[in-house]
């Protein structure tokens, strides 16, 4: 029996993980040919920080050399974009002339960068971090500029102000919230962050609204202006505002297109020949952006694919366990309050440690964690099974062993 032709356009994280998860299960039901618009075999995308802090060379953030993909038979194109697909007659062609048919086809086309159309967007020294390319032109703008205004504070913009930091820039990170990282964490959890940030040499606007990046077409960026009317110098801007689900090929296709690909729990998309994977998906309304979700798209993909099972995706609730320039943080849930939710806090402020559980109908509904993580899984099964807490709620603060010393009850699940 002939190999199925399957292409998988797109070589990042979770094609990369997928192509894994394909050749565990049945290495010789397919030949696949993968297309990734870079020049660069896989790589961990979450370690492009850390590149640029210098905690880690592009050997180390590898996933696989292009002689992996030999051993594998994996037919490789990279440096080489997809630009149509014919859905009729199963062809794909390239931006160099590649037309290849296939039987099925995995759309892993990711996401973009945000950069929004402020006037000055397009300078010179402009910069959305998204690939390994943008951060070796972040390394190279960090040794003859000085001043570095990273808008977003959420969690890429606060490690690329690190990582800037790092290189001996001058950094202002610019948030249009009261607060950092504002999807993760409480109002208290990110003061606190705030101020251990501070202390390192990261200053902070917050609640500003960036209207202007200044300068010229030849010098590049001189400044960046506010809606208050107030202005900072810089040489260099990071855009790091998010991303959104990159849909140009499907959409070009003919895919039921949302805010993503629209796929069914299998993956599947609007054509019954073509997958789409990672976070470019949308499914029930819903976009991934996490890699634990990511990766379980990748493995039930594969199953389906291999016909091992009739696997099917199911979100699942998630949490974010973070380290951010040193510190633990933790969230998981809905951690916001109301007079029909419960509240517990520890904090001890002088050693950086806060606390916060929120709680409704003797359940445990949200959990936000600083600089002590160790019991943050616990909360989160907590939480992901619906368990009672009624007999623990005097002691569920001070975490998993100080209720087993102290004799709790038997947690009932849902």
């Amino acid at each position: 029996m002939q190999p199925e032709r399957l292409i998988i356009i797109g070589n990042g994280m979770v094609g990369s993980r997928l192509l894994e998860e394909l050749l565990k299960r049945d290495r010789d039901r397919y030949h696949i040919t993968l297309f990734g618009a870079e020049p660069h075999a896989a790589y961990n995308r979450i370690l492009l920080s850390s590149l640029l802090a210098g905690d880690k060379s592009e050997a180390q953030i590898m996933f696989h050399d292009r002689s992996w993909y030999q051993q594998q038979q994996i037919t490789l194109h990279l440096g080489e974009t997809v630009t149509t697909i014919d859905p009729i007659k199963h062809l794909v062609r390239s931006d160099r002339g590649t037309c290849l048919h296939y039987d099925k086809l995995v759309l892993a086309t990711g996401s973009r960068p945000m950069v929004p159309p402020i006037p000055g967007h397009d300078l010179p020294g402009v910069i959305a971090l998204r690939t390994l390319d943008d951060t070796r032109r972040l390394l190279d703008a960090c040794t003859d500029r000085h001043h570095a205004v990273v808008i977003g504070g959420g969690l890429l913009g606060l490690e690329t102000a690190h990582g800037l930091l790092r290189q001996g820039m001058a950094v202002t990170v610019v948030h249009n919230s009261t607060h950092l990282m504002n999807r993760q964490l409480d109002e208290t959890a990110a003061r606190l962050l705030q101020g251990h940030l501070e202390q390192q040499g990261i200053r902070f606007m917050l609640n500003a609204d960036t209207r202007v990046i200044e300068g010229d077409p030849l010098q590049g960026v001189s400044g960046v202006a506010f809606a208050d009317g107030s202005r900072i110098d810089a040489d260099l801007v990071v855009m790091a505002i998010g991303i959104r689900p990159n849909v140009d090929l499907a959409r070009q296709t003919g895919l039921a297109i949302g805010r993503g690909i629209t796929v069914d729990s299998q993956l599947r998309s609007s054509d019954p020949a073509i997958f789409a994977v990672g976070e470019c998906v949308e499914l029930h309304g819903e976009l991934f952006g996490l890699v634990a979700p990511l990766y379980q798209q990748a493995r039930a993909l594969a199953e389906h694919l291999t016909g091992g099972s009739d696997d099917h995706f199911v979100p699942a609730a998630t949490s974010t366990q973070l380290k951010v320039t040193g510190v633990d943080l933790f969230s998981a849930g809905d951690f916001t309050e109301s007079t029909q939710r419960q509240t517990l806090l520890y904090s001890d402020l002088a050693c950086g440690i806060y606390k916060k559980l929120v709680l409704q109908d003797d359940r445990l509904i949200g959990a936000v964690l600083h600089g002590a993580v160790e019991d943050g899984n616990w909360y989160f099964d907590l939480i992901q099974n619906g368990t009672s807490v009624a007999g623990l709620r005097e002691l569920l603060i001070f975490g998993s062993a100080f209720c087993a010393q102290e004799g709790a009850g038997t947690l009932q699940a849902a």
